[in-house]
């Protein structure tokens, strides 16, 4: 599959495909000749995985965070993300076989498609599969804990979160395990609570878990960030 990606569409379509997914990400431009060489070797590379390997083409000078993202210098530059991280890359030129053999080291082997056919189904069964096959699976980790905090087993998807590194998709389901949203919005909840997070480490804790949930497009969760940083230093 090959796709063209922009700045608004980047979380959607490469990192959290990424999820299940590899996806290389070809940051190019018009103007850049190299690029135009190492395209199409791209393409038919990712084509002949049948769908193994999602190409990302984006044109960095339409969509500059992205480039931001990847803190890119120079073009042609190609990543290879799975699970959101990046594994792989290479910047400039390359040759066919070399591209080939980038794309190829993204294939799954056969158990991964196993662990990914179990994470698509969803269900608590498949999850918990997943999990027998390999303990550490992050998407599984991560789908299972979700599925435990939508029914109410936050403790239990606490300690499953035990199992990974921290990142950005353990913290958010780790601060809904721990949190309810108030009944009457986040706020006065906030500014309550910033009277104690100075001495009361779980003060502090649902301090951070409420901005979590706000999320970081709510323009709140900056100005309460804030008013932490001041009670706290």
């Amino acid at each position: 599959m090959i796709i063209d990606v922009t700045d608004a569409t980047f979380e959607a379509e490469v990192l959290a495909r990424s999820d299940q997914t590899p996806v290389v990400v070809d940051l190019w431009a018009p103007w850049c000749g190299p690029c135009k060489q190492i395209g199409p070797l791209l393409e038919q590379a990712v084509e002949a995985t049948k769908g193994a390997v999602v190409l990302a083409k984006v044109n960095v000078d339409e969509n500059p965070r992205v480039a931001q993202t990847f803190q890119v210098q120079s073009i042609p530059a190609v990543f290879a993300l799975q699970g959101r991280q990046v594994v792989d890359g290479f910047v400039g030129a390359q040759g066919e076989a070399a591209i080939r053999e980038f794309v190829a080291r993204l294939v799954p082997t056969e158990s991964e498609r196993t662990l990914a056919d179990l994470v698509d189904q969803g269900d608590e069964a498949s999850l918990r599969e997943a999990l027998e096959l390999d303990p550490g699976f992050e998407p599984a980790v991560h789908a299972l804990a979700q599925l435990l905090v939508d029914s109410a087993r936050g403790e239990e998807a606490l300690a499953l979160l035990a199992r990974v590194p921290d990142s950005a998709v353990a913290r958010h389901i780790a601060a809904q395990a721990r949190t309810e949203v108030p009944d009457d919005g986040y706020e006065a909840k906030l500014d309550a609570l910033l009277d104690l997070v100075k001495g009361d480490e779980e003060a502090r804790q649902q301090f951070v878990d409420l901005l979590e949930l706000m999320g970081p497009t709510d323009p709140r969760t900056a100005q309460y960030r804030k008013k932490l940083t001041s009670r706290l230093f």
